[in-house]
């Protein structure tokens, strides 16, 4: 009998049922693990299993079968106790494997690794078989794992191919081949997104752009803001301003950076004027540059008011892809576009702070400020 069974007795299986003297010695109802049986808690897998005299099975707590009457039932620490007593894994739940969402897990992880070494094209077809699930299954769980679908998780993968290639590569077009993209076409059209420049200026690093900025100071130390001709593209924020320089310079290694002038000056004031009076808005055009997860996570995250915050599953839930929490930590740690895009404002789920680019005191600073709006 292992420890965690509460049966004074244990029954074997298919035999016959004890009396009801008996059976009122048996406090299933009464233990806690029980309540949570009938709640098909999905939180409670991995910490126990249960089993059922009358059927011969044992199953996980969140498993969809009907459920058993008390009296049958039997908990255990491990599926190899329950295999021990003699009863075999659930067909339904299947105990006996890792539980689903790490199967899910493997499974997606796997299908990343086919997207990022196929040499063309993979269709959903091809990419589920073997998986067990339907093409339209698949897809939804791929989505749930990973935060995006196949189809964009190829593309930025690409993306990020392309960014690796271009530097090294005698011309743009070797380097989109060379990348995984069929076309030039089909190439060009995705450019300006994930490079936010022409490709043949990222080639040179960016040698062709033109990156204005300027360094001001507030309470939180010093702010750099930076603008392309498409946007602000960037807002960091620090103790050295020559560290912030650096920053940019190696975000834009070959870009002509400019020390911005007396209008844009103005820009930096509303910024910093922000930071310290959260309670003034602060609308700016933006150049964002990021794969399509990050720009989804970046557009849900300037959705969140002043003055509120929101955890990362719940910014995960409202992209549509609630199991993607991990990779929306990560996409808020890539943001280089400070408070324009609140990144400071996404907190664990018990509402502590987490990490932040720019420091967990400034991020604290800001939400206390924010909080008095």
């Amino acid at each position: 009998m292992d420890a965690l069974n509460n049966n004074a007795a244990a029954p074997g299986i298919g035999g016959t049922a004890k009396g009801q003297g008996d059976a009122a010695k048996i406090p299933t109802e009464g233990d806690p693990r029980w309540a949570r049986v009938v709640a098909r808690d999905g939180t409670a897998d991995g910490e126990f299993f249960y089993s059922v005299r009358t059927t011969g099975v044992y199953c996980r707590p969140s498993c969809g079968a009907r459920t058993p009457n008390p009296v049958n039932v039997r908990f255990h620490a491990l599926a190899a106790d329950a295999e021990a007593a003699g009863f075999r894994p659930c067909r339904r739940c299947r105990p006996d494997l890792p539980p689903l969402s790490e199967r899910q897990a493997a499974m997606v992880a796997r299908a990343c690794r086919r997207l990022e070494d196929a040499e063309e094209p993979m269709t959903l077809a091809d990419l589920s078989s073997g998986s067990g699930l339907s093409p339209f299954h698949f897809h939804r769980v791929f989505k749930a794992v990973a935060g995006v679908t196949p189809k964009d998780y190829a593309a930025a993968h690409r993306a990020r191919r392309v960014q690796d290639e271009l530097p090294g590569s005698a011309t743009v077009t070797e380097a989109i081949y060379g990348a995984g993209f069929s076309s030039n076409s089909r190439f060009y059209e995705k450019a300006a997104g994930f490079l936010g420049m022409a490709p043949a200026d990222y080639r040179s690093g960016g040698v062709n752009a033109e990156i204005r900025f300027a360094i001001g100071e507030c309470s939180l130390g010093s702010i750099l803001v930076a603008k392309s001709i498409k946007g602000v593209c960037a807002i960091m924020m620090g103790d050295d301003p020559e560290d912030l320089l650096r920053d940019l310079q190696d975000r834009f290694p070959r870009a002509r950076l400019i020390g911005g002038d007396a209008d844009f000056e103005t820009l930096v004031s509303r910024v910093v004027g922000f930071v310290e009076t959260p309670g003034i808005g602060l609308d700016l055009p933006l150049d964002v540059r990021g794969t399509a997860f990050q720009r989804r996570v970046w557009r849900a995250l300037q959705e969140i008011p002043v003055g509120r915050t929101a955890s990362y599953a719940e910014v995960a839930a409202a992209i549509g892809a609630p199991k993607a929490v991990r990779a929306v930590a990560m996409a808020c740690a890539a943001n280089a576009i400070a408070v324009a895009i609140p990144c400071h404002r996404v907190v664990r789920t018990d509402g502590s702070l987490s990490g932040y680019r720019w420091g967990v005191e400034r991020k604290r600073a800001l939400l206390m400020r924010e909080t008095q709006v």
